[in-house]
């Protein structure tokens, strides 16, 4: 049997009675000793701390120096207007087979001299394989080990800002650099329980001081796996390998609208 790998939250979730479990081949905290109903209940009122470390973030920059050539390269391979999006900002984006299947779902980040890409924990080392085996001419695939929490919830932004008052000034979909406390990041306002909230990007030897100054914020709650996944089912969105897969187009899916003009039939770059 393969050995579980950990987060570096992993400890942090044991010492807080975390039942832990596998996923994607990571030993993940499944919940805690409050129970999937009141996590998910406290997310909606105040604000819970996911640790999603287990996804797979991964930067391509472009060779030309060029952010365009990386954007265009990428479009390749997602149903996505990548050129237009704007310094600073991200956009949900789909991963498709040439049949229109999808292989996976992502998030894609302007950086200004490179693309920031955040994909699913289950699919990312045939993510980060696919993006070399299509872009390695035209930019380099730069996969990272970093920490990645989630906060999410109507208190989210409060909980942030405290540590870096920036935090209140970023819209939704915004990518930042913040320095929560001192701890260079990078922030976007996300996520994926229905609920505003933060992903914030960290170093691996940062995140538990992160972590733990967060919940210092009597709102802050950690939260489990099993509550994400009955957030996110009831705001409605899908989760990859069990509601959308290759077998699985993004009309089928209701997906649609993550595709622009610019992408659809009769656009400047359809396809």
């Amino acid at each position: 049997m393969t050995e579980l790998l950990q987060t570096p939250l992993h400890a942090l979730h044991q010492s807080h009675g975390a039942r832990m479990g596998p996923f994607a081949g990571y030993d993940m905290p499944i919940q805690y000793p409050d129970g999937v109903l009141k996590e998910h209940l406290h997310t909606r009122e105040a604000a819970g701390l996911f640790d999603v470390s287990h996804m797979g973030q991964v930067i391509l920059r472009p060779r030309s120096g060029e952010l365009a050539d990386a954007a265009l390269a990428l479009e390749a391979l997602v149903p996505v207007d990548v050129l237009g999006l704007k310094p600073g900002r991200q956009r949900y984006g789909l991963f498709t087979t040439p049949d229109g299947g999808i292989l996976d779902d992502l998030m894609i980040a302007n950086r200004g001299d490179h693309l920031l890409l955040v994909v699913n924990a289950a699919n990312k080392d045939a993510d980060f394989a696919h993006l070399k085996a299509h872009l390695d001419p035209v930019c380099e695939v730069e996969p990272l080990d970093r920490a990645l929490l989630a906060l999410q919830g109507p208190k989210a932004e409060a909980a942030l800002s405290a540590l870096d008052p920036d935090a209140a000034l970023m819209r939704f979909m915004d990518v930042w650099d913040l320095r929560p406390e001192g701890i260079p990041a990078v922030a976007s306002r996300s996520g994926y329980t229905g609920e505003d909230g933060f992903e914030v990007s960290v170093a691996a030897e940062s995140a538990v001081d992160l972590a733990q100054r967060l919940l210092e914020d009597p709102a802050m709650r950690l939260i489990g796996l099993g509550a994400r996944d009955s957030l996110r089912l009831e705001a409605g969105l899908c989760l990859h390998g069990h509601d959308i897969d290759q077998e699985t187009t993004p009309v089928e899916a209701g997906l649609e609208w993550a595709i622009q003009g610019a992408r659809r039939r009769g656009g400047a770059r359809a396809g």
